[in-house]
C-alpha cells in the first residue's frame, strides 16, 4: 500500500510552529511553542509538514530550454526581461521554518537515532532550498537561526559568498545521508535520496566552476566537488538496492506488441513503492491525492524541438548525420523514427504508442492517425513533436485532477548519469564505468553500447567550445534519458553552453515536405492548414520546417547570451534592495540588472 506522508493536521502544525510570531500565538488545540517540544512524535509531526517541499508531478520540467518550444517566445530565453518583469524567489520563509525546528529540537529527550532522523529530514529540506537560492542569486545570506522581526541586524545582514553557503549545503546533505531512514517504502526522505542530492549539487557546481573558470574559494574547488559527486553516486550504485527497470504496462493501459514501452511505461506506474529505479518517490492515490500530468502531457501546447529530435542516435549507436548510420530521413515522422533509439518514439507522440484506451477491445488499442498528426495544432504541440512522456493511454488519467500515477522525486538513472559525467571530468571514465552507468540505460531499450571511443558526430552541436566525443555522448545521453524532468536549463548553465540556444533548429518543429504536408492537411488526420492562412513555415539550410515564432529575426540572433549576460543570475527584487538600504546595509545587485 502506498504511504501518504502528508496530512492536513501535520501541515497545519508546521504552519503554526513556524509562523513569524509563533512564540506569541495563543494556544491552538492546546499547542504552543512552550508546550510542544517534548517527544520524538512532536519532531515527526513538524517534519511531516515540510515534506511537501520535495516537489511533485509536473508536465513542464524543461519547457524553458533548447529542447522544447513554447507557444510563444519565452521572455527569459530571448532576453526580454527587466528587473520588474522577471520572476522572483527571494523568499526565506522555508528557511525560517527549518531553523525554527533546528533551534528547538534539542529540547526533546529520546533515542538519538530517532531524533536525528527528523533533524536530518529538516536539514535535507533546508539544503534543497538553499541550493535553489544560490543557483538563482549566487551569493545569499546564510541563516541558521529563526529570526524575529526585531532581529534587524541579522535580518538585513549582507550576502554570504556562494561557496560558503555551498559548504553548508554539503554539511546538511551529508548529515541527512547518515541519519535519514533506509526504507523508501516509508514515504519519508531516505539516506540514498540525500546522497543523490549531494551528488547532484556537487556535479552542478563542480562543472560550473570548471566551465566558468572559477578558482577555489572558501575551501571548495571544482576537483573537490567532482570527487564528491563521483563518490556519492558510486556509494548508491554499490548499495545494490537499485537497478534500471524495463517497466511493464501499468494497469488499464496497452501497447502494440511490436513496440514495447519499457522506458515510457516507467513514468505512468500506479505504484512505485516497489520499483527498483525509485530512490525516492511521491505516491498518489485517487481520490485522496492526485495531480493533472496525465491530462497535461501531450496536450500542453508546447513541443519538443527539431534539434532535440535530431539528437537521438540510431539504434545502432551512430549519429544520424554520419555515413552508414542507416538514417531514413525526415520526409515524414514515421520515417524519422525508424530504427532510432527506442526512447524517441516513447517520448514523442507517434503511431507506435496508443494514445487512449478504455474498454479493452481491439479497436480501443488503435490510435487513429489524427491523434498524433494533430500534434501540429496549437493545443497539442507547437512543433509537431508532442511530449508523450508522462502521458498515460488510460483515459481515466486524463480527467481533470484525476491522475494518480506515482512520481519520481529521485530516480536511479540520474545517479548513473552523474557518475559517468563526474568520472569523465576527473579523467577516470573507463569502459567499466560506461558499462556500469550509461550502458545500463541503453540496455533497457536494446541500444548499442557506448564505448570510450565513440564516432564523432558529423553534425555535432556547437557548445561554443570544443567538446571531446566521449563527453559529447555522455551529455547527449543525459538529454535523452532525462528529458522534461527539469534538468536541462541547469545543465546549460553549468556547462556554460548557452551557445546551444542560438541554434535555429531549437526553435522549429517537424520538417514540412510534400508527403508530410499532404498527410497533415488530410481531413481524416486533423485537417491542419500549413502555409498561407495556417501554420507558418521557415526554410533553413534548404529545408522547410514548422516555424514556431512569427519574427524571423529570432532565428538569427534572438537568444544569444554573452559571457557576462545578466541572465546567469536572477535580480534581487527592488523592494528588497530598498529595504536593505533603509536599514543601512545596501546590497549589491547582481550584474547587469
Amino acid at each position: 500500500m502506498k504511504f501518504k506522508y502528508l496530512s492536513a493536521a501535520a501541515m497545519g502544525l508546521a504552519v503554526l510552529m513556524s509562523s513569524c510570531d509563533a512564540t506569541d500565538l495563543k494556544p491552538w488545540n492546546n499547542m504552543t511553542d512552550a508546550s510542544y517540544w517534548h517527544t520524538v512524535t512532536d519532531l515527526q509531526l513538524y517534519a511531516n509538514g515540510l515534506l511537501g517541499n520535495f516537489g511533485g508531478a509536473t508536465a513542464y520540467g524543461d519547457d524553458v530550454s533548447d529542447l522544447m518550444v513554447q507557444n510563444s517566445a519565452d521572455a527569459y530565453l530571448f532576453g526580454n526581461v527587466s528587473i520588474n518583469t522577471v520572476g522572483s524567489d527571494w523568499d526565506w520563509g522555508l528557511i525560517r521554518q527549518c531553523n525554527f525546528f533546528m533551534n528547538r529540537y534539542e529540547q526533546v529527550e529520546g533515542d538519538e537515532a530517532a531524533i536525528n532522523q527528523y533533524v536530518a529530514e529538516v536539514r535535507f529540506v533546508r539544503a534543497n532550498r538553499y541550493f535553489t537560492l544560490i543557483r538563482l542569486y549566487g551569493d545569499v545570506p546564510w541563516f541558521d537561526v529563526d529570526l524575529q522581526t526585531t532581529d534587524t541586524e541579522e535580518l538585513y545582514k549582507g550576502r554570504d559568498p556562494r561557496n560558503f553557503v555551498l559548504g553548508k549545503i554539503i554539511e546538511d546533505l551529508e548529515f541527512a545521508s547518515q541519519w535519514c531512514v533506509e526504507s523508501k517504502t516509508s514515504g519519508r526522505p531516505t539516506k540514498d535520496a540525500a546522497l543523490q542530492q549531494l551528488a547532484r549539487v556537487c556535479l552542478y557546481y563542480g562543472t560550473y566552476m570548471k566551465y566558468h573558470n572559477e578558482q577555489e574559494s572558501n575551501g571548495i574547488s571544482s576537483q573537490y566537488l567532482l570527487e564528491k559527486a563521483r563518490d556519492a553516486s558510486k556509494k548508491i550504485m554499490d548499495s545494490g538496492k537499485y537497478s534500471i527497470v524495463k517497466a511493464a504496462n501499468p494497469s488499464e493501459t496497452k501497447n502494440f506488441a511490436e513496440w514495447p514501452l519499457p522506458y515510457s511505461n516507467l513514468f505512468v506506474q500506479d505504484d512505485l513503492s516497489g520499483c527498483a529505479e525509485a530512490v525516492m518517490a511521491r505516491y498518489y492515490e485517487y481520490p485522496t491525492l492526485t495531480h493533472e500530468v496525465g491530462r497535461q502531457a501531450g496536450s500542453s501546447g508546447f513541443g519538443l524541438s527539431k534539434a532535440f529530435a535530431d539528437c537521438y542516435l540510431m539504434a545502432n549507436g551512430k549519429p544520424i548525420a554520419n555515413a552508414g548510420s542507416g538514417y531514413h530521413g525526415d520526409n515524414t515522422l514515421e520515417e524519422e523514427i525508424q530504427d532510432r533509439d527506442p526512447r524517441m518514439w516513447q517520448t514523442i507522440a507517434t503511431s507506435r504508442r496508443p494514445n487512449w484506451t478504455s474498454a479493452g477491445s481491439a479497436a480501443d488499442q488503435q490510435m487513429t492517425p489524427w491523434d498524433w498528426a494533430g500534434t501540429i495544432g496549437q493545443t497539442s504541440g507547437v512543433t509537431g513533436y508532442a511530449v508523450e512522456k508522462f502521458h498515460s493511454s488510460n483515459m481515466a488519467q486524463w480527467q481533470a485532477q484525476s491522475s494518480d500515477f506515482d512520481w519520481f522525486i529521485y530516480r536511479y538513472a540520474e545517479v548513473l548519469l552523474i557518475n559517468a559525467e563526474a568520472n569523465y571530468e576527473l579523467g577516470t571514465c573507463t569502459q567499466a564505468v560506461l558499462d556500469a552507468t550509461i550502458n545500463k540505460l541503453r540496455d533497457r531499450v536494446d541500444m548499442t553500447h557506448l564505448t570510450t571511443s565513440p564516432e564523432v558526430d558529423a553534425a555535432a552541436w556547437d557548445y561554443g567550445y570544443s567538446v571531446a566525443p566521449l563527453l559529447y555522448e555522455i551529455r547527449r545521453e543525459r538529454a535523452v534519458e532525462l528529458i522534461n524532468e527539469g534538468f536541462r536549463m541547469d545543465d546549460l548553465k553549468r556547462w556554460n553552453a548557452m551557445k546551444l540556444l542560438e541554434n535555429p533548429m531549437t526553435m522549429v518543429g517537424v520538417r514540412i515536405t510534400d508527403d508530410s504536408k499532404a498527410f497533415y492537411e488530410d481531413p481524416n488526420n486533423g485537417g491542419a492548414t500549413i502555409g498561407t492562412g495556417g501554420r507558418e513555415t521557415i526554410t533553413l539550410n534548404g529545408k522547410t520546417y514548422l516555424r514556431c515564432f512569427s519574427n524571423t529575426d529570432m532565428y538569427s540572433d534572438g537568444r544569444k547570451w554573452t559571457a557576462n549576460d545578466k541572465r546567469w543570475l536572477y535580480p534581487i527584487p527592488e523592494t528588497q534592495m530598498d529595504l536593505y538600504k533603509l536599514h543601512g546595509t545596501p546590497l549589491t545587485q547582481n550584474p547587469g540588472w
